[in-house]
């Protein structure tokens, strides 16, 4: 393949194959009804927001990024820069320092313009070496310091949507949400993302989507769901019994950017859906080793699965990983069924 290839011409070549659509469609402002590609951190790169796009995710948003990285330096600008390809980005943004989320906010929305779709917040991330910062789920303790931060971002970006992403609490047993979401409501925060567990629980049992409900009953401002959206289906559940205006994706996206539009995918659409991906990953100057988890996402349940897993394992280059593809699909054919 060569270099000049760009990812939109990716998309309008080796989407249409797959189910999904050869171009994103431009998000419209509005959140009612609308599921949102969720930031993961080390996952969601623009190749990767491209594929949800292009299933049907209203709005995709960036890895989480310190606004210590890009204060100090310039590769953290590589998680919040969009391909040319996206219509725009939602930019998360984490740390502890009003100052610092100020001057990132200002910088991210000087740099991509009406580019940028929104800036979030992170007070949700359980990882301790985030959390040990004061970072992350760890400013659901500190709901003063957190409504200071929306603050500055506002300050830095006036006129930019800002919202926040929380968990129930940081501790099991001790639900904060409600009332921590009023403060960031009335510190001007324009939305907020509620995960349906305690940071503690990192992702072990289930989201408890009843600690959304009790978010969307405390607040006026939009409420997005979150935790266990794993299928279309539960995404409609969500929305229905939490009566929240809007859920956002993460762990359900994995190898399924159809879960948006709730299309049921053939084998070959999977197949074709990885070749996509991995073009993609080219497209953008992605570390292609991203596609060796993306394999084992595409063709789980496919028979051999385990096979192809592991021939992607050994892939270094975009061609090996497409021969891959080829073997896939050349084995689905002598498949019976």
């Amino acid at each position: 393949m060569s270099d000049a290839v760009t990812a939109a011409e990716v998309l309008a070549s080796h989407a249409p194959a797959a189910g999904l659509a050869p171009a994103p469609s431009p998000w419209d402002g509005e959140l009612a009804g609308r599921l949102l590609m969720a930031p993961m951190a080390g996952v969601s790169d623009a190749a990767y927001r491209l594929m949800a796009r292009a299933g049907g995710a209203a709005l995709a948003y960036s890895e989480m990024v310190s606004c210590a990285g890009l204060h100090y330096g310039e590769k953290s600008w590589e998680l919040v820069d969009p391909d040319p390809a996206e219509p725009e980005v939602a930019v998360q943004l984490f740390g502890s320092r009003p100052e610092l989320f100020r001057e990132s906010a200002e910088r991210v929305a000087a740099r991509l313009g009406e580019r940028l779709a929104l800036i979030d917040v992170n007070m949700a991330c359980p990882v301790p070496k985030v959390t040990k910062k004061g970072e992350g789920s760890a400013l659901l303790e500190d709901p003063a310091l957190a409504a200071r931060i929306v603050r500055a971002c506002r300050e830095g970006a006036p006129g930019v949507r800002v919202t926040v992403k929380i968990r129930r609490g940081r501790y099991a047993g001790q639900e904060v949400a409600p009332e921590f979401a009023r403060a960031m409501e009335d510190a001007g925060a324009a939305a907020v993302a509620v995960h349906g567990r305690f940071a503690t629980q990192m992702y072990h049992g289930e989201a408890d989507w009843g600690a959304v409900r009790r978010v969307v009953d405390a607040v006026g401002i939009p409420v997005i769901a979150s935790g266990d959206i794993l299928s279309h289906d539960a995404a409609l559940r969500a929305l229905a019994e939490t009566g929240a205006t809007a859920v956002m994706v993460a762990r359900g996206t994995y190898g399924n950017p159809w879960v948006f539009s709730g299309h049921e995918p053939s084998a070959a659409e999977k197949v074709a859906a990885f070749e996509c991906h991995v073009r993609l990953l080219e497209a953008t100057g992605a570390h292609l080793k991203r596609a060796r988890s993306l394999a084992g996402w595409y063709f789980k349940g496919m028979p051999d699965a385990a096979r192809w897993r592991s021939a992607a394992m050994g892939c270094v280059t975009a061609e090996e990983f497409l021969v891959v593809a080829a073997d896939v699909r050349a084995h689905l054919t002598k498949v019976p069924g």
